[in-house]
């Protein structure tokens, strides 16, 4: 493996989170309640650490939603919450992942939320590599990057190396 470069550092990253929330915030103000989904394992990480930033400057309900599913599968059918899908009714649902890079993962991720009456569906990520090959693109963003389809990302939640890498 090619050496690790630092993109973001644990202190930039969790600013890039702080910042995504107050939009988040910004754009959501008037709502009782919004769901943070995040796809298992490190946009559910994300999730759990944007849900602590949400709390911290705002007042609104908040439930945090897992999202399970194969991100090796090359289709999905098996997209699984770990909450009754019919309880997210009405509601904003902000799906988060750690980077967006050809947009599969997230738009799989969204199949369950299509089945229901929902307020929005907003969409969240850390790093967007804009390699879409899938029609989606996220509504909040922590940094954007342009790279070649050989360099890899790589968000670290690991509190000795907690942050973004391109390697």
């Amino acid at each position: 493996m090619s050496e690790k470069n630092i993109i973001l550092d644990k202190k930039e990253t969790l600013q890039k989170i702080k910042r995504i929330a107050y939009e988040v915030y910004e754009r959501n103000y008037q709502e009782q309640e919004i769901v943070i989904a995040g796809i298992y394992d490190k946009g559910y990480f994300f999730a759990e650490l944007l849900v602590k930033e949400l709390k911290q400057i705002c007042q609104l309900k908040i439930t945090l939603v897992k999202i399970v599913l194969d991100k090796s599968a090359k289709s999905q059918c098996n997209v699984q919450l770990d909450t009754d899908i019919n309880s997210l009714k009405n509601k904003v649902v902000i799906v988060t992942d750690d980077v967006l890079n050809t947009g599969r993962t997230l738009v799989y991720s969204l199949q369950p939320f299509l089945t229901i009456p929902l307020k929005k569906l907003q969409t969240a990520v850390i790093v967007n590599r804009s390699h879409n090959n899938f029609p989606v693109s996220p509504d909040y963003i922590g940094y954007s990057l342009s790279t070649t389809l050989k360099e890899h990302i790589d968000v670290v939640f690991e509190e000795d190396k907690f942050g973004v890498y391109m390697h």
